[in-house]
């Protein structure tokens, strides 16, 4: 019994079908999870529409002059088409592998039966194994539960109408300035509040300092240093009060205001004291090299696995856990698992930054490549970013890289590859790339790094 068939659930009951297994999956809500449903597919929607109305009318230097009129309604209708054909796809894949596919919420009832509540009742499911894959939900901020009208989360900014005239987004992380740009370039005036002193604050300063100046030039104002710390509704939208940690208040007005301070792992809904497992102090399942839990029989995978939250860990997670079940060899020993956020530009990383090589014991060297030397980039109008690749300056072996560029969820598959195979800097900045294009920073950096760029210095 699989619970939750988000991309962690939903992988792994199919891969279980597949090697031979009988598989139920439950799932309360709707199937792809969090990601195909209300995070990663919708948001990437919403900001592809965002760009292309932006881009129209941000190319006066290349002599391009036009005026657009977005619709938001019909942009998120277009999003929801995308977003039903995915997790039809979902449920149709389930069920041409043969998993039986349970509607309703599932709770624990002892070692080897849970209940799951239906619209038409309950029933039992008795299962050997499980693998609990129920995800994350949104932090609420006290004294800002979401309304869906005032009191806005994720979710309900990637479902408006119309997109308001002015917004206060409380969070600078990653889902924060995705959907804060992306409404910007929509032509919502943005102001967004973060405790930290700049955006994005698991990046280092040379990264966050690019996407912050980028936010900025589209009209985003930020509150750095202060806490939101109350609301009120007034006749036209709400105020919110922020205060610093001096105590100076300010009280800021808008139609609304988006609470996006991150996301926490759902453990408190299948009943684990049912099956004997206690949640760790942040609040996640506690697995080995195969999502196994201190149960033999019960596994974790995802978001509510622990650290980093991210649908394709969840995935690789997913198809571990059922091969461990079905008795083949199997182990989390992915060299590197990469990361994107969808700003603009982008930015993903994977492996290791110089100073967690040098934490590791590691004696790193940085390869680096600014995209105003990259012909495609200037090319494409788009000349802020870099790429750095880390290696071990002994062995040569790269380490990671962090790129900051358009497409760089693309890109740093490459680097993923190379991490995986082990690659060293000669072969990673000997590989041939084709011209002109993004990747060839990616080269480029390799090269630097060894002290042989052309396009660098």
């Amino acid at each position: 019994m699989v619970i939750g068939a988000g991309p962690g659930g939903y992988v792994a009951a199919i891969r279980a079908a597949q090697l031979g297994l009988d598989v139920t999956l439950v799932e309360k809500d709707a199937y792809g999870g969090t990601c195909l449903n209300t995070g990663c597919i919708p948001s990437k929607a919403l900001i592809h529409g965002a760009e292309i109305a932006h881009e129209a009318t941000h190319a006066e230097p290349l002599g391009i002059t036009a005026e657009v009129d977005v619709d938001v309604g019909q942009l998120v209708e277009w999003k929801d088409g995308v977003v039903d054909q995915l997790t039809g796809g979902v449920e149709g894949l389930c069920k041409a592998n043969g998993v039986t596919l349970v509607d309703g919420e599932a709770t624990f009832v002892d070692d080897h039966r849970a209940k799951v509540a239906t619209d038409d009742g309950e029933t039992a499911v008795d299962f050997e194994y499980s693998i609990v894959a129920t995800g994350s939900r949104p932090l609420e901020l006290p004294g800002f539960e979401p309304d869906g009208e005032r009191v806005l989360d994720s979710s309900d900014v990637l479902d408006f109408e119309e997109a308001p005239d002015e917004l206060l987004v409380i969070g600078a992380g990653y889902i924060g300035m995705e959907l804060s740009m992306a409404l910007a370039k929509l032509g919502t005036e943005i102001t967004a509040i973060e405790m930290l002193d700049d955006v994005l604050p698991m990046y280092d300063d040379e990264i966050s300092k690019v996407v912050r100046e980028r936010a900025t030039d589209l009209g985003i104002e930020f509150r750095f240093g202060e806490a939101a710390t109350d609301w009120s509704e007034t006749a036209n939208g709400v105020v919110v009060t922020t205060e610093t940690k001096d105590g100076e208040e300010t009280d800021l007005a808008a139609d609304a205001v988006a609470v996006v301070a991150g996301r926490q792992p759902v453990v408190d809904t299948v009943n684990l004291d049912a099956v004997g497992i206690e949640p760790t102090e942040d609040g996640f399942i506690e697995t080995d090299a195969q999502g196994r839990t201190d149960r033999d029989h019960i596994f974790a995978i995802g978001d509510v696995a622990g650290e980093p939250m991210l649908a394709h860990k969840a995935s690789y997670e997913g198809e571990v856990a059922a091969a461990a079940i079905a008795g083949e060899p199997a182990s989390l020993d992915a060299a590197a698992i990469p990361a994107a956020v969808f700003t603009d530009p982008e930015i993903a990383s994977v492996g290791l930054t110089s100073d967690e090589a040098e934490e590791a014991g590691y004696n790193p060297v940085v390869g680096r490549m600014p995209l105003g030397a990259n012909g495609r980039a200037l090319t494409m109008d788009a000349a802020d970013g870099f790429v750095r690749v880390v290696a071990d300056a002994a062995s040569e072996r790269v380490l990671g890289a962090q790129i900051v560029a358009p497409n760089a969820s693309e890109l740093i598959g490459e680097v993923t590859v190379a991490l995986e195979a082990r690659m060293d800097l000669e072969a990673f900045a000997g590989t041939v790339h084709t011209h002109p294009t993004l990747s060839e920073a990616v080269m480029e950096a390799a090269a630097d790094a060894r002290g042989e760029a052309i396009h660098t210095h």
